[in-house]
């Protein structure tokens, strides 16, 4: 789990935790890895001073991570790709980084890796520059359903009290400029919200 102290990262621990998984968190900074420990992380990596990779290997006893979530890319993907346990998966969901990796598919191939590529518009069907034929209709609200279902799974998670939301600060609607100049920085710790 990358970027383990963001928004996304926190709530991919707990439902990593809710599914049953043992997570490993990676995150930089002390006051990133608390809240990645208070989200339920079972180990913590400062990937500023540690060695990520070597650290992950230790923890899975040399196997290496059967899931690896990464919205970071760049640096940390990289590593992902040679800390993934053979038929291993790894979730691409952003690139916080600002850096796009190029995937080595030698490394995809020598390992059965599996990368499963996520854009949620997909699922909701954003961006459509047509209507929709009556097929593409058809695999839309089955795509729909899918996003239903597990949106009513994530609820019931949040009613049990496995999810959070863990909210590192409130913003006016009209500060905007200094909440995202925080996430860009990345010295957020949790979700910032914006409030109208």
């Amino acid at each position: 789990m990358h970027g383990a102290g963001g928004g996304s990262g926190l709530t991919g621990i707990e439902v990593g935790k809710a599914m049953g998984a043992t997570v490993v968190a990676s995150a930089g900074g002390a006051d990133k890895l608390a809240a990645a420990k208070a989200a339920g992380a079972d180990y913590l990596i400062d990937y500023r001073k540690e060695d990520l990779r070597a650290r992950v290997l230790e923890l899975t006893g040399g196997r290496g991570a059967d899931v690896i979530y990464d919205p970071v890319g760049g640096d940390a993907f990289n590593v992902s790709l040679r800390c993934v346990a053979p038929e291993g998966r790894l979730i691409p969901m952003g690139f916080a980084s600002g850096a796009i990796p190029q995937i080595p598919a030698n490394i995809l191939l020598v390992k059965n890796v599996t990368v499963i590529g996520f854009y949620y518009g997909y699922y909701n069907g954003w961006g459509g520059k047509a209507p929709p034929t009556a097929a593409e209709a058809a695999s839309l609200a089955k795509r729909r359903a899918m996003v239903m279902d597990a949106q009513m799974e994530l609820m019931r998670w949040f009613g049990e009290g496995k999810l959070k939301a863990f909210v590192a600060g409130r913003f006016d609607l009209a500060d905007w400029v200094t909440a995202f100049k925080l996430i860009e920085e990345r010295t957020v710790v949790g979700k910032a919200v914006l409030v109208p």
